[in-house]
């Protein structure tokens, strides 16, 4: 029986914990997979609990964390080695960056016969200064000479990686789109919409604008502080604005709500008549979503946001900025609107639109659910995955044959 070691950057809340566990839960008997990852960081949310829920006791390596930390980074590529030696792995797939750079130095030095890395997003821009941008561009070059195949999560990623960015040839890359399950954002939404919005006060009337993540430089939220300000000022539409998540720019954002002449409502201080609601993190998002009508992203880069796939599954329409892999996840005038990246006109007047006719939102709404549920379910997931390894260890058999 093939075994498979999957590693990830790290069980914080995201993307890369649902598309690891779906891939070690549900991949078929003849594969064994252990899940291994590093710790979360101070300002994020755990998602142990994911992974747990499924049934899956994963092995945590405190040392892999976030920054780089020569004595960090070296006592977890010492400790993720002396797994592959107990373990044996046939495959070392490694998900997202810290991953990737330590895990595949561990199975190039430990001769593992099949590794394959997937890109969750990447830094390349919008992160870094020129100087930084240049190493991990390096880094990431160096590594692909140690990867069996690169797994991109959208074609535009993949163009990215392999033509622009230059990180390997476009035959080493296999575009493998995310997988998730979603039929729990489709049920019982008039019931979560009820309960959201009467505990945040939101009336009928009022149109709820909400965006999801970590609040990083990033995502921006600053941008989605000077939309909602302007569309506030421009619609005589009444809108609420929610931001679900956290981390170290929340005091910073809740500044420039109250300079912009924002209300502000916070976990510690509660408004539940502000213009903008900071709740914190949310671990059960399939009871935030269908009390929003409208979902916002205004990263300024993004590989494949999870948000807007679970937004699109509730029936939530989205106004995005076209960064990344998003324009790969969506489809444009149907099921979401995408803005030029910083177009602060543009972006409020697709909201407007939105807003301001109920019905062009029903139909975007409807649009979305029938749209990601063929594309982006975890079965579909697994399957590609599990094709691919089934590729790559014949090759490496007939390789050794020959």
């Amino acid at each position: 029986m093939p075994r498979v070691l999957r590693i990830i950057n790290r069980f914080n809340l995201g993307g890369p914990t649902y598309n690891a566990s779906y891939l070690t839960r549900y991949m078929s008997n003849k594969y064994q997979t252990r899940l291994v990852g590093g710790l979360k960081e101070d300002d994020e949310e755990s998602s142990e609990y994911i992974v747990r829920n499924l049934g899956i006791e994963p092995e945590i390596i405190p040392e892999m964390r976030r920054a780089i930390s020569l004595r960090n980074d070296w006592v977890a590529f010492r400790k993720i080695c002396r797994i592959i030696r107990e373990f044996n792995p046939d495959v070392v797939h490694t998900h997202a960056s810290k991953a990737g750079t330590i895990g595949r130095l561990a199975a190039a030095w430990c001769r593992v016969p099949v590794v394959v890395h997937t890109f969750h997003g990447h830094v390349f821009h919008s992160y870094f200064g020129k100087a930084k941008t240049a190493m991990y561009l390096t880094i990431e070059r160096f590594l692909a000479h140690f990867t069996t195949r690169i797994i991109a999560i959208s074609e535009k990623q993949r163009h990215e990686l392999a033509d622009v960015f230059q990180i390997a040839q476009s035959k080493k890359f296999t575009v493998v789109p995310l997988g998730f399950d979603l039929t729990r954002f489709t049920i019982d939404k008039e019931q979560r919409r009820t309960e959201f919005r009467k505990r945040y006060n939101v009336t009928d009337n009022q149109v709820a604008v909400g965006i999801v993540g970590r609040l990083a430089h990033v995502k921006n939220h600053a941008f989605f502080i000077d939309v909602i300000a302007t569309l506030k000022n421009q619609s005589k539409v009444p809108v609420r604005a929610f931001i679900v998540g956290d981390g170290s720019l929340r005091n910073e954002l809740v500044q420039q709500c109250e300079n912009k002449g924002l209300t502000v409502s916070q976990p510690e201080k509660e408004n539940l008549d502000a213009d903008v609601v900071f709740t914190s993190w949310i671990k059960n998002v399939e009871t935030v979503y269908p009390a929003f009508d409208i979902l916002a992203m205004t990263s300024l880069n993004e590989g494949t946001p999870v948000s807007i796939i679970e937004a699109q599954a509730a029936g939530v329409p989205v106004v995005s900025t076209n960064v990344g892999g998003i324009e790969d996840i969506v489809e444009n005038g149907k099921t979401a609107l995408l803005v030029e990246n910083g177009n602060l006109d543009e972006f409020v007047r697709s909201l407007r639109q939105m807003v301001e006719n109920q019905e062009f939102l029903a139909e975007m709404s409807n649009s979305g659910v029938e749209h990601v549920m063929k594309k982006y379910h975890y079965t579909r997931l697994v399957s590609d995955v599990e094709k691919l390894y089934d590729e790559l260890l014949t090759q490496k058999v007939s390789s050794n044959k020959g």
